[in-house]
């Protein structure tokens, strides 16, 4: 057992936030946080260190019920309201980002979109296995040369007698080598005609599509990613997810997915934050606990302070979200605003935890080292700045 898991968490909560969340919000963010304690933590330093994702734990997110928490019931959902789903996401980048990646890639950018674009018959295939966990998805839009640039895709889908034939290849794939189906985006017309691109629902076991898992990753290290290859792949006409007609929708699906982010990086600097303060506290040096000193009352005045703003913005993005009031822009905002403050935080909390910081039986550094990756994907930092200056000037710079 590591530091991390000596106690249980109780929350961080200076403004008294629990008073504006419903009863069921309550509930279903005390329940995944009690089974992030019990189930994630005292095993996720052990899945880093081996870079392994641990899959035993899919199963008890589909009975949880926080895979595709916000869609309807009818599908096999928990049909909670966004802001429970946030909470959801809070509690499980506590536990490591890796994690809520998986349930945001299942949720967010594979559940979503087929219940969104896709036809009905899609829905009932795959929504119910999805949310159950027997099967896992994921999301093929970034390419090795057009991350930020999704509109420059050069993956192809061409009409044939029978249906579609997809070529390409996808970069950056959370549960890629591990994924039962595919949501591929691909070019139909002509390339860079944002209109023709069209989304795919792709069964993994087609022939001519293979994942290979990304060497080489300094974080993200408990998280499958991967390499996705179509090569002459075969699809019925049936595979084509009926309602997408071009770029926007992706992008609708990647608002979903930032929108957990925004939750999630909280969750993350929580956790940093609960375990600098206790180390703090019972740490010794020069006669006296080192949180009764300056510098460390400084770190961690700025850490809640911090903490406590990003839960004010995500609280109330996730009330226009339920109210449908809720802009992309918005969503950029908080997207950003929150992972830099989390990634603030971790760095931070591991400077005053000294030379234990860099132990994995803490916490802090294997937030950090995952925060820089939650900095860069689902739009980077920078990226979301622009599109900030674009909303607030009217001028676009990218």
């Amino acid at each position: 057992m590591g530091f991390q898991v000596a106690a249980k968490f109780q929350g961080i909560d200076f403004y008294n936030l629990d008073a504006l969340f419903s009863e069921e919000e309550r509930m279903v963010r005390d329940t995944v946080r009690d089974w992030v304690e019990d189930r994630v933590l005292p095993v996720i330093g052990q899945a880093y260190v081996e870079r392994t994702f641990p899959t035993d734990l899919i199963p008890e997110m589909g009975e949880l019920g926080v895979l595709g928490a916000n869609l309807p019931e009818k599908y096999g959902c928990a049909g909670l309201n966004n802001v429970a789903y946030g909470l959801i996401m809070q509690e499980l980048e506590r536990g490591d980002s890796g994690l809520r990646s998986f349930a945001s890639v299942q949720g967010a950018l594979v559940m979503y979109p087929i219940y969104a674009f896709g036809s009905e018959e899609q829905r009932q295939q795959w929504l119910p296995r999805l949310a159950s966990g027997e099967k896992i998805g994921c999301f093929g839009l970034t390419e090795p040369d057009f991350g930020s640039n999704p509109a420059g895709m050069i993956t192809t889908a061409r009409k044939t007698s029978d249906g579609w034939l997809l070529n390409g290849t996808k970069m950056w794939i959370t549960n890629g080598s591990m994924a039962d189906v595919a949501v591929v985006w691909a070019q139909t017309g002509e390339i860079g005609d944002t209109k023709g691109i069209r989304g795919f629902v792709v069964p993994t076991d087609v022939a001519g599509f293979s994942a290979r898992d990304q060497k080489g990753k300094l974080s993200l290290l408990a998280s499958d990613t991967s390499e996705l290859v179509l090569e002459d792949v075969e699809l019925p006409a049936d595979a084509l997810m009926p309602e997408t007609s071009g770029l926007k929708n992706p992008l609708m699906c990647l608002t979903q997915a930032r929108y957990g982010i925004a939750w999630g990086g909280i969750g993350a600097a929580m956790a940093c934050y609960a375990e600098a303060l206790e180390y703090g506290i019972n740490r010794i040096m020069f006669d006296g606990p080192i949180a009764g000193k300056q510098i460390q009352q400084v770190r961690l005045a700025e850490m809640v302070t911090k903490i406590t703003q990003a839960q004010l913005v995500a609280y109330h993005l996730g009330r226009m979200k339920d109210d449908g009031t809720m802009t992309p822009q918005q969503v950029s905002l908080a997207k950003r605003a929150n992972v830099d403050m989390a990634c603030e935080v971790a760095r931070e909390a591991r400077r005053l935890l000294g030379a234990n910081g860099i132990l994995i039986e803490y916490a802090s550094m294997r937030h950090m080292a995952n925060l820089e990756s939650v900095y860069t994907y689902e739009g980077t930092h920078d990226i979301h700045s622009l599109i900030l200056g674009q909303t607030v000037t009217g001028i676009a710079a990218f």
